[in-house]
């Protein structure tokens, strides 16, 4: 366990109440949101399960004027600018290697798409020097007597906090703790994914490779200047029971999965063996009645992953940091209040981020060698059709579906000078 120093309290001109939070994740939603916690005066302090920010994953989008918006006011757009994917289109291929079809880099990649290891590092930059964080650590118990929240972890002592969220994914933590087992909220949609850092073999030229069999996908493409490559897989399965934690035994339930899958796949199920940023897990969603419990709630994953096939799920994790730090301090840190008007302003919007999810496992994972040959014809025709745009324009008018209150505090400091990069 380490963490960093713990900052000074900020001044409180507003008279809030409620300042002392605790918000476990340390992935996008929860540094994010501990921004806007402490532009508006409260204090932060953020928990994190990985020893460090994480580094691996896939590349995320942001897509319309609401996702720009946020990223704007929170001084961060010209970094993400510069570390944007600048991806061009997928090129879908035969077991040959033989191009099949192309698939246009605005429908996957939205207008601004950046590696999801580099997005919470920029996050962590912009916070480090004004949020307490503590690594390799964990929450295992939580206690709210109405007044305060007393908090257990796994290595820290005991502490106690104003208020708790839980911004720590898919498989949240606090979520479990506060509101009940994960089998109650979390909706798996019939796919596994699984994706790590590899070489760039194939010489990809910000661009990436897709072959796909009955019930399987696998994928390449160039990453951080083409000097790596993302190896993606897919495939169709009835509900998994594996150790979250066992990463050797995931790996070995991919490649029995793909084995004897064509193209690359022999190659790249070879390098995963090495491969040091494995990731894996089923592609889900998470329906709640409610997100809020007493003093805790739940921000992005935790509280309404909407799943990858959105596209829409980081987008929506910054929009709705943005809308919970506001409205806590709209109500003057008054949680009661925050926290429903949070709920009331982001809740039909993450609706419809997860109805954009719904149904695009078929045309992404094929269920037969027809669907697949069907799937791949539509993307060769669609260059030359009519309606090419509406794909692109659909998503879109999903992901600018809230209208964002200004909260203030758009007086941003620039990241603290000599800040690695």
């Amino acid at each position: 366990m380490h963490t960093t120093p713990r900052p000074k309290s900020p001044q409180n001109p507003k008279n809030l109440k409620n300042t002392d939070i605790l918000i476990s994740g340390a992935g996008v939603a929860g540094p994010a949101l501990a921004y806007w916690l402490h532009r508006h005066g409260f204090t932060p302090t953020v928990v994190e399960r990985a020893p460090g920010v994480r580094d691996g994953g896939y590349a995320v989008d942001f897509r319309g004027e609401a996702h720009l918006t946020v990223l704007d006011r929170m001084g961060i757009l010209d970094d993400i600018r510069r570390e944007q994917t600048h991806m061009g289109a997928m090129t879908y291929v035969d077991e040959t290697g033989r191009r099949l079809a192309d698939m246009p880099a605005d429908v996957f990649s939205g207008d601004l798409e950046i590696l999801r290891g580099d997005l919470g590092r920029i996050l962590y930059e912009h916070t480090r020097e004004h949020v307490e964080y503590i690594f390799d650590d964990s929450v295992t118990a939580i206690d709210d007597d109405g007044t305060s929240v007393r908090v257990t972890f796994e290595r820290s002592a005991p502490r106690t906090f104003d208020l708790v969220v839980g911004a720590d994914g898919l498989h949240s933590n606090v979520r479990a703790l506060v509101f009940g087992p994960e089998e109650r909220f979390v909706r798996e949609m019939g796919l596994y994914c699984a994706i790590f850092t590899t070489a760039n073999h194939l010489d990809l030229d910000h661009t990436g490779l897709v072959h796909n069999t009955p019930g399987k996908l696998v994928g390449m493409y160039s990453a951080r200047g083409n000097t790596e490559a993302k190896a993606t897989f897919h495939f169709a399965s009835p509900e998994l029971s594996y150790d979250r934690r066992d990463v050797e035994g995931q790996k070995r339930i991919l490649a029995e999965a793909f084995a004897g899958v064509g193209w690359e796949t022999p190659r790249l199920l070879e390098a995963m063996k090495d491969a040091g940023d494995f990731y894996f897990d089923s592609i889900s969603q998470v329906h709640m009645d409610t997100w809020s419990r007493g003093r805790t709630t739940l921000l992005g994953d935790a509280a309404c992953c909407a799943s990858p096939l959105s596209g829409m799920g980081t987008g929506l994790s910054m929009i709705g940091a943005y809308v919970l730090a506001g409205e806590l301090a709209a109500a003057g840190g008054n949680h009661r209040v925050g926290f429903a008007r949070y709920e009331e302003a982001v809740r039909e919007y993450a609706k419809g981020c997860q109805k954009a999810g719904e149904g695009v496992g078929k045309w992404m994972v094929p269920d037969s060698r027809f669907m697949a040959w069907f799937v791949n014809q539509n993307y060769r025709l669609l260059p030359y059709v009519p309606w090419k745009g509406l794909i692109a324009k659909g998503i879109r008018k999903t992901a600018n579906a809230i209208t964002l209150k200004d909260y203030g505090s758009r007086d941003v400091p620039a990241a603290p000078a000599g800040t690695p990069r």
